[in-house]
């Protein structure tokens, strides 16, 4: 009862959109057209600042070339949407509230069995992240969705002439619901509800590798943007993904080594845009581009 409620009552705030979100505008980086090439800010760029942070969004913000403000989502406890990438706290780069680390091989601090008020405790962005040793370094916390969106919205309109766009990703997993998330659709209602209440679903476009989410944002909420994600695994052509879907997605984001010219020619006979993730080096969003894909998703977005 409470989903119907919540999809039923997004579907409403959403319509005003959708005369919006079909307009047909040849100008770019407008909120109507989707950019002629997405370039990502890939969890807000966690090759420069703390990942998933709004410290991380504003610098991508900074950056001209940047169309795009990549992120994650998970739900709390207390069913709060938040911008974060793993399920647990992961002890790699998250502190404690005291400061103490989290014992390395610790998983135990699920997103999803926390409350929000005891998760914005920690800090996710001080402790030096090997994996990325140039990131600036500074105390962060945990943001909801709309606290970040909040923030990016306004950093963006006294910095840009043009608002950004979102690409925001369902972390769910088959067979994980009710351990590390709600029901994917409920998952899925929660977050859309935010995307709507804060009036950016022309200019967002919802992702995840979890094929139940994107049928059900399709069938639920069919004036949003979808992108499938696919790992460098994935061994399915694109007419056989359309078939599994039942549907063509408006984007396919492979892992970035999985892209040759047949790919890239196969998805846009389709009319399916293609914007591969991570890709951390100049030669290779240059291999990329040459190959005319659709976008460029990057922990380095000072590479573009």
């Amino acid at each position: 009862m409470r989903r119907s409620f919540l999809r039923i009552a997004s579907l409403a705030l959403l319509l005003p959109f959708a005369s919006c979100s079909m307009m047909k505008d040849s100008t770019p980086h407008t909120t109507n057209n989707f950019p002629k090439l997405s370039l990502e800010a890939h969890r807000g760029g966690r090759g420069l600042y703390p990942e998933e942070s709004i410290a991380a969004m504003k610098n991508a913000i900074d950056l001209p070339r940047v169309t795009t403000l990549e992120m994650d989502c998970h739900i709390t406890k207390d069913l709060k949407v938040v911008v974060f990438h793993d399920d647990y706290l992961n002890p790699k780069f998250v502190l404690k509230p005291d400061g103490s680390e989290i014992p390395e091989k610790d998983k135990s601090l699920k997103i999803y069995s926390m409350l929000y008020q005891d998760l914005i405790k920690y800090d996710i962005g001080s402790k030096f992240y090997k994996e990325f040793p140039h990131q600036k370094k500074q105390v962060t916390y945990i943001s909801k969705l709309a606290d970040l969106i909040d923030s990016t919205e306004a950093y963006a309109s006294q910095k840009r002439k043009a608002p950004m766009f979102y690409n925001i990703e369902v972390k769910s997993k088959e067979g994980k619901d009710g351990v590390y998330h709600p029901k994917v659709e409920e998952f899925v209602d929660l977050m859309v509800q935010v995307i709507i209440d804060k009036k950016i679903a022309p200019r967002t476009v919802i992702q995840s590798f979890d094929s139940r989410a994107i049928k059900y944002l399709h069938k639920a909420y069919p004036q949003l943007k979808v992108s499938y994600l696919i790992d460098a695994n994935y061994t399915k052509n694109i007419q056989e993904t359309i078939a599994d879907l039942g549907f063509v997605p408006f984007i396919i984001s492979p892992h970035f080594k999985i892209v040759t010219d047949d790919f890239v020619k196969q998805c846009h006979k389709e009319n399916i845009k293609v914007i591969p993730w991570t890709v951390n080096s100049s030669n290779e969003i240059q291999r990329l581009q040459n190959l005319n894909v659709d976008g460029i998703i990057s922990d380095y977005p000072d590479l573009f």
